[in-house]
């Protein structure tokens, strides 16, 4: 199975998983969330392996953005969050570490460690 790094191009966390990824050897593909999009199968695919909760981002700029409605109604509806994170794909944390059965989400060093050994 080969590892897919989502991210944009422009965050310092996606910048440190990709050169530990690299200094470690570890083969991957990377998809920039910003230039590549995400399409509806992904998103489901990346909820069924780590949650909504866990992949909205409600720290980030875009998330900030959004009125007040729109951010209760993406925490209280889940159809909805889903809308608004294919439209706004930066609503995601990231990066998102998919190693095909699981989904690592933010830079955790140590998890990406135990990909090389």
């Amino acid at each position: 199975m080969i590892i897919t790094l989502y991210g944009i191009t422009t965050c310092d966390s996606c910048r440190k998983a990709r050169k530990t990824l690299d200094a470690q050897g570890t083969p991957y593909r990377y998809h920039d969330l910003r230039e590549q999009g995400l399409e509806e199968t992904l998103l489901s695919h990346l909820i069924d392996l780590a949650g909504l909760d866990a992949l909205l981002n409600t720290r980030s700029t875009t998330w900030r953005a959004l009125d007040a409605d729109e951010r209760q109604r993406a925490k209280d509806d889940e159809t909805y969050a889903r809308r608004v994170m294919l439209a706004r794909p930066t609503l995601l944390k990231r990066p998102l570490l998919d190693t095909g059965d699981r989904l690592i989400v933010g830079f955790q060093k140590d998890a990406y460690a135990a990909l090389s050994r």
